[in-house]
């Protein structure tokens, strides 16, 4: 007998826009998700801070 409740959230891939290949791995509603995300954060591969999408 499985849960049959409909997810209230997902996780999300945010992936360096310098094209190192790191990510960070984002737990988000699924509710009003219609926006795109950007954050900025510490990319360790560059040493600095950068936008992840």
């Amino acid at each position: 007998m499985g849960d049959k409740r409909k997810k209230t959230f997902m996780f999300i891939r945010l992936v360096s826009a310098d094209g190192t290949g790191f990510f960070y791995v984002k737990r988000n509603s699924t509710k009003g998700l219609l926006e795109k995300l950007e954050f900025h954060k510490y990319d360790p591969r560059v040493n600095r801070h950068v936008f992840f999408t």
